[in-house]
């Protein structure tokens, strides 16, 4: 039973290093399982991690400052590495967390445009969504269509995070996003960059992580330099 869930996390062979041999300090074997405990820290992580997000939008019954496009381009982004990474049998260590991103982020889509007044739309958003999920994962996509896919990625989270950086400049503050949210998809993704390597072995996907946790830095400045401004739109709106 032990050794059948300690399979999670490592291989037969760093078993037995660990717990016949005792070796304790193998370092191939240890760097593989804290790679693994921490890509499941973040996909546990990443089941919450837009929810303070989704609260904030729900509690202001509005989702000013959060932008709908550069979702659009997240939901891309996530989408087709989920997608990626199904066709080439990566560990769900390693992209558990985009399956769980997906779903929170497409939900926050449908609520930016209930909050717009736009109800049918975000359910035709959800719908549409939905298909063209199915067809990227249902074996339909060839895989060099996956992998071209999957190399856009660099300049559709640089063009998403552009945009929501470049609204909240115009704004002057940033809105109802959550810091606590861009704080955690800033430091998941700088995490993402060891496991990624440990276990994937993929340098589009290490690369591609690199430049989000570029992105995600500069959306978690703003949160840090609009601070006051954010704070005086509160106390004026109540």
């Amino acid at each position: 039973m032990f050794k059948q869930a300690m399979s999670l996390f490592m291989s037969d062979h760093c078993y037995d290093k660990f717990f016949l041999d005792f070796d304790f300090f193998n370092a191939p074997c240890l760097t593989a399982l804290i790679s693994k405990v921490l890509g499941y820290s973040i996909v546990a992580g990443a089941m919450m991690v837009k929810v303070p997000q989704i609260l904030k939008i729900m509690s202001a019954k509005s989702a000013v400052g959060v932008s709908f496009t550069s979702l659009l381009l997240e939901i891309y982004a996530v989408t087709t590495f989920f997608a990626y990474s199904l066709a080439k049998d990566f560990p769900f260590s390693t992209w558990g967390d985009a399956f769980f991103l997906m779903l929170q982020n497409v939900f926050i889509g449908a609520m930016i445009q209930h909050y717009k007044g736009k109800t049918g739309t975000g359910g035709a958003f959800v719908v549409l969504y939905s298909t063209i999920v199915y067809i990227l994962i249902s074996g339909f996509t060839p895989l060099s269509v996956l992998s071209a896919l999957q190399a856009s990625l660099m300049p559709a989270v640089v063009i998403a995070k552009l945009i929501q950086a470049l609204d909240n400049y115009k704004n002057g503050s940033t809105g109802q996003l959550s810091a606590i949210t861009v704080f955690l998809m800033f430091i998941g993704s700088l995490a993402r960059i060891f496991t990624s390597i440990q276990e994937t072995g993929d340098n589009l996907v290490v690369l591609n992580y690199i430049v989000s946790s570029t992105s995600n830095g500069v959306i978690a400045f703003q949160i840090l330099w609009y601070w006051n401004a954010n704070v005086a739109t509160k106390k004026k709106a109540e």
